[in-house]
């Protein structure tokens, strides 16, 4: 383990699949996929036109999910020129395994609108028509998926796209000479659609990239010919599931070793090496340790640490993450460090430090969006500036694309980083039943004097000369005790005895007020004792 700098850990079971990319003994990005609600992405839909929606330039379209697909004017339709451009330009934005299944395309509706001038979306579309789309953002929050008409297949080395006559090379391939060869060979067998070189084809034999060809094109016939056949909504193709996924895009010629602990997985990736790229079928092991394979690597800790609020640096300093639901705030602070020098120099090694653990962060929890982060407040401009350049330098080996501002007076950076699908943190965690998703609760204080300022509020209308407060139990101790001065001089104001019912099923924020006429005068001591009454 100690000589592998880079390890693809996969670890399968009956109920969902694994993968961790492990880079110099940390876990850099992890992927999960549940199989009772596994991605869509790269899924072909025959789909039907449910709603236009001109003042967005937009339309919602039914392929047979719970929530209606969200497809954009700017991924239906495009002349050739446009389309040509708009991919040579994301040639060199894009990595070969993010240019997969319509990542092209910017992450906002308006720079997608802006590539079709062409047309407007009531031109394009009417509601009822039939149309194949294919899914190239998953569902996030309430949102539903996002859908494009520019279909795209990948293969190992290839990406494959039927309606686009236009040949591309991945900007990882940074050897001019290998690109301009690509692009030769591609040009010599293209004519069916459109291919782009992904980061894998680096150095791959032509007789390799042409079975990749035509694989690619093999397969579109088939969908061409389940699209005949199907009604709309309904499935004419789905995608790889995670860990034939992670076998094509991820494990590369800079991987180390693949593992895999389940026997079925193991076998099904080594047939599909043996198909595309045998010679790494050596470096592919089958686990078979009694630990569990994410233990064995250290990754369940990592996954919990991703999953917490709070993470320590290794100065005793530490970062605070907020993931909101339109922006992540991450805040920096010392915390136990106190440096050896001056204040200055203490700030500026906590800030630093913070630098490359917030873009670890944010590479394995996988958050996406507007990202702002609150640095600690330095005086020096040189210092300022450093912080920048270093957290610039260090998003460079994020695969995702991203945007780094300039550090305000106040000490903040606003960043952006492509979202292509829920981060690990809502795909593993829910909301707080009993918070429901605040992340607090109203103090057992401020829930007593609610109930106060009800009685005064209501008592009127309370019919009986009994109030009697069904709450939690621990709003009634309080009320007994440390409120119990608060309930004398209520019942002294109303002219209405108050007796309390202690309820342990209700929600300590709960309370309700109800009428009681009793047999015989009762405290609210004496009443909390005939708990039911």
């Amino acid at each position: 383990m100690a000589s592998d700098k880079t390890v693809l850990i996969i670890n399968g079971t009956a109920e969902e699949s694994r993968v961790a990319l492990v880079e110099n003994g940390n876990t850099a990005e992890l992927y999960v996929e549940r199989i009772k609600d596994r991605g869509m992405v790269g899924n072909i839909y025959k789909g039907r036109v449910a709603r236009v929606l001109p003042g967005m330039q937009a339309s919602f379209v039914d392929i047979g999910l719970d929530r209606a697909a969200f497809l954009y004017v700017g991924d239906v339709l495009a002349d050739p020129a446009t389309m040509a451009s708009m991919m040579d330009k994301d040639d060199n934005d894009d990595d070969a395994s993010d240019d997969t299944y319509g990542s092209e395309y910017d992450e906002e509706s308006s720079s997608s609108g802006d590539r079709n001038q062409q047309a407007s979306i009531e031109e394009l579309l009417e509601e009822g028509q039939e149309i194949l789309v294919q899914v190239i953002k998953d569902p996030i929050g309430t949102k539903g998926c996002r859908v494009s008409t520019h279909i795209s297949l990948a293969g190992r080395h290839l990406v494959f796209m039927p309606n686009i006559d236009h040949v591309g090379v991945s900007r990882r391939i940074g050897d001019r000479e290998e690109r301009e060869r690509l692009s030769q060979v591609l040009d010599r067998f293209k004519g069916e659609g459109g291919f782009i070189a992904r980061t894998a084809s680096e150095g791959t034999s032509v007789r390799k990239l042409r079975a990749d060809m035509n694989l690619l094109v093999n397969l579109w016939k088939e969908i061409v010919i389940n699209q005949d056949k199907a009604r709309a909504p309904s499935t004419v193709h789905e995608e790889f599931d995670l860990s034939l996924r992670a076998a094509r895009d991820l494990f590369t010629a800079d991987v180390d070793r693949l593992v895999v602990d389940n026997v079925q997985t193991y076998e099904r990736i080594m047939t599909f090496i043996d198909r595309f790229m045998p010679r790494l079928k050596s470096v592919i092991e089958l686990y078979k340790g009694k630990e569990p394979i994410f233990d064995h690597f250290g990754i369940e800790m990592e996954i919990n640490r991703a999953l917490g609020r709070k993470v320590w640096l290794k100065s005793g300093g530490y970062i605070v993450i907020d993931q909101a639901e339109a922006l992540t705030a991450i805040d920096v602070n010392t915390g136990r460090y106190v440096g050896q020098h001056n204040l200055e120099d203490t700030i500026l090694k906590t800030n630093l430090e913070a630098i490359k653990e917030i873009v670890e962060q944010l590479r394995l929890r996988n958050i996406g969006g507007i990202v702002i982060i609150d640095f600690i407040d330095m005086e020096r401009v040189a210092n300022r500036e450093k912080v920048v350049s270093s957290l610039r330098e260090e998003v460079k080996k994020d695969k995702a694309k991203t945007h780094v501002s300039e550090l305000t007076e106040l000490g903040l950076v606003q960043m952006t980083r492509k979202r292509v699908r829920d981060s690990i943190g809502r795909l593993l965690c829910e909301p707080c039943f009993y918070c429901d998703g605040k992340g607090y609760l109203k103090s057992k204080t401020t829930i007593c004097y609610e109930i106060f300022r009800e009685i005064k509020r209501d008592y009127q209308q309370i019919k009986g000369s009994v109030i009697v407060i069904n709450a939690h139990p621990e709003i009634c101790d309080m009320l007994l005790d440390e409120e119990a001065p608060g309930v004398s001089r209520l019942e002294r104001a109303t002219g209405k005895k108050i007796m309390l019912r202690s309820l342990p099923y209700f929600h300590i924020e709960q309370y309700e007020l109800l009428s009681k006429q009793p047999h015989h005068s009762q405290t609210p001591q004496a009443s909390k004792g005939k708990e039911g009454n």
